[in-house]
């Protein structure tokens, strides 16, 4: 017969040594929104466009910010990282239907989604801030295309579709509301 104190160890061992759930755990969860994902997206584009940046100013004298330099690598390559994960297992895996019946469309979102990881992968391998803004422009342009919105090219400043008003800085400097 068992105890209680020996069941409720039991069972805490087996939640405890269960593998934890993905973020974007692959079943219809209804938890993670595609806007919200956009925004994690630009978040991620920001940071490595920052981190860029700081490690171009701290790498005016290395030796006096080694640790620094070395940390902001590691953020930029994990935020670049976070872009190509979201890309595979959120578009790839799950939003992008394999059966689309336009083709064009379905052609032009998996080339937006190759392009995205690969310059993703120029970020973690550069400092160079073209990469990221290009990064930034796909983004858009994916978002633009996923959701069936024509990018406005006319203006500088344009919605994401974030889905709720707050300040959003793009890396070419602008700064807006939405």
């Amino acid at each position: 017969m068992k105890t209680p104190l020996l069941t409720a160890l039991g069972t805490a061992f087996v939640l405890a040594s269960a593998p934890l759930a993905s973020a974007h755990c692959q079943i219809p969860c209804g938890i993670y929104a595609d806007d919200n994902v956009f925004v994690t997206l630009h978040k991620d584009q920001e940071t490595i466009a920052k981190a860029m940046q700081q490690i171009k100013e701290l790498s005016k004298d290395p030796a006096a910010n080694v640790n620094q330099i070395s940390r902001w690598v590691t953020n930029k390559e994990q935020h670049a990282q976070n872009v190509q994960n979201v890309v595979a297992q959120y578009f790839l895996a799950q939003r992008i239907k394999i059966n689309e019946s336009d083709k064009e469309a379905y052609t032009k979102k998996l080339t937006m989604l190759h392009q995205i990881t690969v310059y993703a992968m120029k970020c973690k391998q550069t400092t160079d801030l073209e990469n990221a803004k290009k990064l930034h422009e796909l983004i858009d342009s994916f978002h633009a295309a996923y959701s069936g919105k024509q990018k406005d090219k006319s203006s500088s400043t344009h919605s994401h579709g974030h889905g709720h008003s707050h300040d959003h800085k793009h890396s070419n400097g602008h700064s807006h509301k939405h």
